[in-house]
């Protein structure tokens, strides 16, 4: 008898697990989502992760594609931390841009839990646009600019808000750090770094708000492999790249972070 209620209860088991299983669809379509944002982790030196996030989407709901990621962003961070080492990191604008990014988090959380966050993304994206905007109006050249306080704070603000909200906090960033005119490498490293901060930050908040299900953190375990292989192949590009093109890719990406957040924000609206 107590044979046959062990079976039972393994039988059972196994098919709650194989229930919670994901779709092979919503698999690959995560799997590749991971991959992309810990490229461009590799590559970029993070704050481009909107740039996968459509990709998820199209196999889950935004919040829950926003709660996978968080824990996954910190598993990236990590694994980065291997490429982009201390020499590569700018401790004098890490210095003005850390503080402010912990206050935009703290305020991105209310944001997100009682405010319109559409809002937001259009400023954003609109914003954005601009920037890059200019720039090409310029010649596509970096001129480089001194350091200034103000904006470091400003820009770690917005990127704390946006980060939190819509994990877009690479605009308001590199809004500040491009016309530093720094090299690849110091670029990069002082990115991820900010962004190494801010995914820890922002983790804990986002999995309250968005609790994911045993599924969601089954799928989760399943895209952790693609991480590892996912920064490494950025980091290689990086490496390839010259300074200038990594900037005009820099520029182009916050072009379609811009678009991306436009989409987001005006079809919140169009579809109340």
């Amino acid at each position: 008898m107590l044979d046959g209620d062990r079976n039972a209860s393994h039988n059972a088991m196994s098919a709650s697990t194989i229930a919670e299983l994901p779709a092979p669809f919503m698999l690959a379509v995560a799997f590749a989502g991971v991959f992309l944002i810990s490229f461009m982790k590799g590559a970029f030196g993070g704050g481009f992760a909107i740039v996968g996030i459509p990709l998820l989407s199209l196999a889950m709901d935004p919040i829950a594609a926003g709660a996978l990621l968080a824990p996954l962003f910190i598993v990236m961070d990590l694994t980065a931390l291997r490429y982009w080492r201390p020499n590569t990191w700018s401790r004098p604008d890490l210095a003005m841009l850390l503080p402010a990014l912990v206050v935009g988090i703290g305020l991105g959380y209310f944001v997100l839990r009682d405010l319109d966050r559409h809002a937001i993304e259009i400023v954003m994206g609109v914003v954005t646009l601009l920037f890059a905007g200019l720039w090409l109006i310029g010649g596509g050249e970096i001129k480089p600019r001194p350091r200034s306080a103000i904006k470091a704070g400003l820009a770690g603000l917005s990127s704390g808000v946006t980060t939190m909200v819509a994990h877009s906090g690479g605009p308001p960033l590199a809004m500040y750090l491009l016309p530093l005119g720094m090299s690849k490498a110091l670029y990069a490293g002082t990115t991820s770094l900010f962004f190494t901060v801010g995914n820890l930050l922002k983790a804990g908040p986002w999995l309250v708000l968005a609790t994911p299900s045993r599924s969601l953190w089954l799928l989760m375990a399943l895209c952790v492999p693609a991480v590892p292989a996912g920064v490494w192949a950025g980091w290689r590009l990086h490496e390839r790249l010259d300074q200038r093109a990594l900037y005009r890719a820099c520029y182009a990406i916050l072009v379609v972070t811009a678009a991306k957040l436009l989409w987001d924000g005006l079809g919140g609206y169009i579809h109340l």
